[in-house]
């Protein structure tokens, strides 16, 4: 009967475990599942790196430095030779492994030019004959440098691609054509590559391609260490590096425990002496990122060359010649960065590979996938209907933190890659399809938005909030909005002089109309605070024009106030005059508070900074004081700068201004007098006494009533007393809130 009661309920979590299960044997695959497994392995990794650095292998690294005092890539054979010379001479490393091709001949000697004089212009010269004959093996830096690699322990490096195209030569394949003939076995083939010189791969002791491909988002978290072409196998520079380092053992194939005769289609590990190495089913193998860049240390190409790294660095290390120059294309997007060196893969490939730890994907994982999604979905969606809210909420976050911790559990101590994504979000969605099946209907959402917002924004706001009521919550977010604080300047005193019952229909009559200004543009009301109001605009609802708003109401507000004046003073009550502070920046927005009370208010240091202006309002004898952040999205109307402050709290300055009006309908006296104080505010803060005063002087018998000029005046008969110094930046320091 309960189960009747919920059948829609349970027919919606049924749904959506058939889904997920039809994805996870790839009936019906969904694309989202996949780049999510992704995203979750990427965090994976990114939580349990060790963000060690392996001193094990060095990076001789082709960098900007070795460019500007070297040249530009590629460098001359000859160099090469000398640096392959003080690697394995002076500094006597391990192996040496080149994450670069030398597919075309080195010319750079000139010896071409000088071997063709001697076919035909100096044909018969037997002295210029004999100079080039005792020149030339100094001069074919590609035999020199193939000299210098023979009996080495050298690594070339190489690529593959599938353009069809084809330079250089192959070393010989770790496997040879036919090897896993009829398997089924889907190895990544190729139709081309990029190779050495013959001389060069004939005396090196291995070679390993350095391509590889990215996942489908184009980011590195495997590589495939063997690839087929033309029916032969080839290995992985890493892999190369690592049997040279060995002494070069034959490679392995391991096939599970319990295959056949050759029936099976899996390859599951390769094999390097005592070393093996876990491959996915498309022989590739998970790159155990230590960190970010630079988890392996690095010396510049350009020191190795001059001997300028201590020996100890180097001295039986992996030594991996490679670029981080950008000029050279080998930066690669990985979990771990979007910019992350080519030549650092292959080295956290070696360490995976000499540590053990290298991630795998065994041949059972879908069977426990599908497992881990039925065990879930079927207890979730028959229990979760059955459940009140707060108990259905718990036993879906028990049955996630058993799906992430088991998950994690076996990541670290199993070194195993089991699915995440899939389980965790089919959990979400058969949570999500019960907490919200019968809440959200229109009516409801209409008359909820009503009941949260109706005390703070005006009705037109609700009801255009009422259309789309799920845009919308009192939970707290970030986002940038505008802040108005006003205070009625004087208030105490105001108090004091009248009876409680005039007081209040004081502040009544005031208070009604700058809340009614405030409603029409678009604001919304925090809090009165006492004769102080709080609004903000650009929440509940989004507003592009926050700053423009809440700047003409502050005019209108204070317009309003001046109409208001004469009706005050009639009823035998004192004028109002009120300062206003404006500030426009990132807050927190949302319900807050305690238990036992909670309001839907704005918090942060934007906020403050709005309240500081407005206390300084009276300092500068004007009506309103905003941030620069609100000048600069204000269009259309005309401010004046006034300072640039410190305020209380706040160790960067900020520049203050003051809206004068509406470009169109300010006069040309307004605009010159404006004109002017700009003039006088650049020689102030240059420290330009006379000139400041003489323009401040003018313009205070122009506006006698204007206290802005009277405190610059007075801050430079003060600063002309007491200089302020070289390093003075302008800016005027509030002691005070």
């Amino acid at each position: 009967m309960l189960f009747k009661k919920h059948a829609m309920r349970v027919a919606m979590g049924m749904l959506v475990l058939a889904a997920f299960l039809l994805d996870a044997v790839d009936i019906l695959p969904l694309g989202f599942v996949s780049r999510l497994e992704a995203l979750s392995y990427d965090l994976r990794l990114n939580l349990t790196m060790p963000r060690t650095v392996d001193p094990r292998i060095v990076i001789v690294d082709i960098d900007e430095k070795s460019l500007a005092q070297e040249g530009r890539w590629p460098w001359s054979r000859a160099k090469l030779a000398k640096m392959l010379d003080n690697l394995s001479d002076h500094y006597r490393v391990a192996v040496t492994g080149f994450d670069v091709v030398y597919a075309e001949r080195d010319e750079s000697s000139g010896l071409k030019v000088l071997e063709g004089l001697a076919r035909k212009d100096l044909k018969g010269d037997e002295r210029y004959q004999s100079v080039l004959t005792r020149l030339r093996p100094e001069l074919d830096y590609d035999a020199l440098f193939a000299k210098k690699i023979k009996d080495r322990s050298v690594v070339l490096g190489y690529y593959f691609t599938n353009q069809g195209n084809v330079s250089g030569v192959l070393p010989p394949p770790v496997f040879p054509a036919g090897t896993f003939a009829g398997m089924g076995i889907p190895f990544s083939t190729v139709n081309g590559y990029g190779a050495n010189l013959p001389e060069l791969q004939k005396n090196a002791a291995s070679a390993g391609y350095f391509s590889f491909e990215p996942d489908q988002d184009g980011v590195a978290r495997r590589v495939s260490l063997l690839v087929e072409y033309r029916g032969a196998y080839y290995e992985a520079l890493s892999l190369a590096v690592v049997r040279t380092l060995m002494g070069g053992p034959p490679l392995i194939a391991g096939f599970p425990a319990d295959a056949g005769n050759g029936g099976y289609t899996l390859l599951e590990w390769l094999g390097v002496g005592d070393l093996k190495v876990p491959v996915d089913e498309h022989v590739a193998a998970l790159i155990p990122y230590r960190g970010r860049q630079a988890s392996f240390p690095y010396v510049s190409a350009a020191d190795v060359l001059h001997n300028r790294v201590p020996r100890e660095l180097l001295e039986g290390k992996i030594v991996l010649v490679g670029t981080t120059a950008p000029g050279l294309m080998d930066l690669r997007a990985t979990p771990v960065s979007s910019v992350f060196p080519g030549v650092e893969v292959h080295a956290n490939l070696i360490a995976g590979m000499l540590d053990q730890n290298i991630k795998f994907k065994p041949a059972y994982v879908l069977a426990v996938e599908v497992l881990t999604l039925l065990a879930a979905g079927l207890l979730l969606t028959l229990l979760l209907p059955l459940l009140s809210p707060v108990r259905a909420s718990l036993v879906t976050f028990l049955v996630l933190g058993g799906i992430v911790g088991s998950n994690f559990a076996v990541w670290q101590h199993g070194n195993m890659v089991l699915p995440l994504a899939a389980p965790l979000l089919m959990v979400l969605l058969i949570y999500i399809l019960n907490m919200s099946y019968g809440f959200f209907v229109e009516s409801r959402a209409k008359r909820q938005i009503t009941g949260l917002f109706g005390q703070y924004v005006p009705p037109e706001l609700v009801d255009e909030m009422s259309r789309d009521p799920e845009k919308f919550t009192m939970e707290g977010e970030s986002r940038e909005m505008t802040v108005l604080f006003s205070d009625v300047r004087g208030f105490t005193t105001i108090s004091e002089g009248l009876k409680p019952k005039d007081l209040s229909r004081l502040m009544n009559e005031y208070m009604t109309p700058m809340t009614r200004i405030i409603h029409k543009h678009r604001g919304t009301i925090d809090k009165y605070i006492g004769d102080a109001i709080m609004a903000f605009w650009g929440a509940p609802l989004a507003d592009e024009d926050h700053a423009r708003h809440a700047v003409l109401a502050a005019m209108e507000m204070q317009a309003t106030l001046a109409e208001l004046r004469p009706q005050f003073i009639a009823k035998g009550w004192p004028e109002i005059r009120i300062g206003v502070g404006i500030n426009t920046g990132v807050m927190s927005v949302g319900n807050m508070g305690s238990q036992f009370r909670m309001a839907y208010t704005v918090m942060g240091d934007a906020v403050n900074l709005g309240s500081r202006l407005e206390g300084i309002t009276k300092q500068y004898g004007v009506g309103i004081i905003v941030g620069e952040h609100t000048r600069d999205k204000v269009t259309g109307v005309v401010f004046r700068e006034l300072d640039r402050v410190r305020v209380k709290g706040k160790d960067e300055p900020v520049a203050i201004f003051e809206p004068l009006g509406l470009a169109e309908e300010l006069d040309k006296k307004v605009l010159d007098e404006l004109d002017s104080f700009e003039e006088a505010l650049g020689y102030y803060r240059k420290s330009r006494w006379d000139e400041a005063e003489a323009l401040l002087r003018e313009l205070a018998q122009q506006s006698p009533d204007c206290a802005l000029y009277q405190l610059y005046l007075e801050r430079v008969a003060y600063f002309r007393a007491n200089p302020p110094g070289e390093d003075w930046d302008g800016v005027f320091v509030f002691k005070t809130k």
